[in-house]
């Protein structure tokens, strides 16, 4: 996936969609997700201790992707939220916490 540096429009208007792009760093522990917004990749990223908290997952390699996939609309609903208020990350992309679930 190619990191883009977008921030949204003053207006809101962003259009965001979710393409089914997504991985798992086993190194960061952190599943990231794509958003498209205006037709730019944004990258939407949620740490394992997140995923475990809120939806309550074991720790198999499998399992993050699995919580994702089991709780993709609320994990893209908290996505697109944070897209639409233009609350991005230094890098461009967007750090989905515990508060925005």
């Amino acid at each position: 996936m190619q990191l883009t540096n977008h921030r949204a429009s003053a207006s809101g208007n962003t259009g965001v969609s979710f393409p089914k792009l997504e991985s798992w760093n086993m190194l960061t522990k952190v599943v990231t997700i794509a958003a498209e917004v205006n037709k730019k990749r944004v990258l939407c990223r949620i740490s394992l201790e997140i995923l475990r908290d809120k939806f309550g997952h074991s720790d198999s390699k499998e399992e993050p992707m699995r919580s994702v996939a089991l709780h993709r609309t609320a994990i893209q609903d908290a996505a697109r939220k944070l897209i639409e208020s233009s609350d991005y990350e230094e890098d461009g992309s967007v750090l989905i916490r515990a508060r925005d679930l």
